[in-house]
């Protein structure tokens, strides 16, 4: 692991497996977790030969938690400073539920830089909430609570994400307790102001920005992350190319992981 400082100084951890691999595989998490996530997905693709580059957004793993910069812009452009003192190109980029909401916003903000093909799953776009004009998604009045519990009762709120929202099929309590540490290892800081930014973003001018493959990984069953939000994504990211996993929650990488891993490797 090692720092990469973004625009406004911010560091940003930066974890880069097999280097000296042919092809690079691009990774950004969801809300309110950690790279980690990942793990089972990042040793199949090293040992398929894949250079696989993966980060903590700011505020959450081990990057540092600033008292601003959560919105949509400044993580795609956290992403672009990575992508740019890399020198990456041609990667596949993966977006993880609000990862997936912000590497939208790359692909619309820094014109897709460096990327020749997409990945969303689980993802938490165009918008979470619903709005005037978006009658999809989770209720303001919800997320609201979301947020009052962060900010309140943080250690509850993420027993309950991991133990009761997260999946669909049944897990031991290890692996439970393991996305619970995962998400208590968030910043309070970041778990909070990015909820506000999963809130209040609304990303549906993102999706028609998207000129590479696409690929939409989703759960039947998500909870977190409606089958109308991925509906959408499929119908307005051109060409795009939709699976979804019958029984399967939010945490798609893990749910069904065999079948997961097939086709996500397929995709790449």
């Amino acid at each position: 692991m090692f720092y990469i400082d973004s625009a406004d100084g911010v560091k940003i951890a930066v974890y880069d497996y097999n280097p000296c691999g042919n092809k690079t595989v691009f990774l950004v998490h969801g809300w309110p977790l950690s790279h980690k996530i990942y793990e089972y997905q990042i040793g199949p693709m090293v040992e398929c030969g894949y250079r696989v580059v993966a980060i903590d957004l700011r505020g959450f793993g081990q990057s540092d938690a600033p008292a601003c910069g959560y919105g949509f812009d400044q993580m795609a452009d956290d992403i672009y400073k990575v992508v740019t003192c890399m020198k990456l190109s041609c990667f596949t980029l993966v977006g993880f539920s609000m990862g997936g909401a912000v590497v939208l916003r790359y692909m619309r903000r820094h014109c897709g830089h460096g990327v020749r093909k997409l990945i969303l799953l689980s993802a938490a776009a165009p918008s979470w909430t619903q709005r005037q004009g978006f009658p999809y998604g989770l209720s303001v009045d919800y997320v609201n609570q979301l947020i009052c519990q962060a900010s309140t009762d943080r250690p509850q709120l993420a027993y309950d994400f991991s133990h009761k929202q997260l999946f669909a099929s049944p897990h031991s309590e290890a692996v439970k307790n393991w996305f619970e540490d995962i998400a208590l290892s968030a910043s309070g800081i970041g778990t909070v102001k990015s909820a506000y930014a999963l809130r209040d973003e609304d990303g549906r001018a993102d999706l028609n920005c998207v000129k590479v493959p696409t690929v939409i990984i989703h759960g039947e069953k998500d909870q977190v992350v409606s089958n109308e939000l991925a509906m959408i994504q499929h119908r307005y990211i051109r060409n795009s190319k939709m699976y979804q996993l019958e029984n399967s929650g939010h945490g798609i990488m893990y749910d069904e992981l065999e079948r997961f891993n097939q086709i996500f490797l397929n995709s790449l």
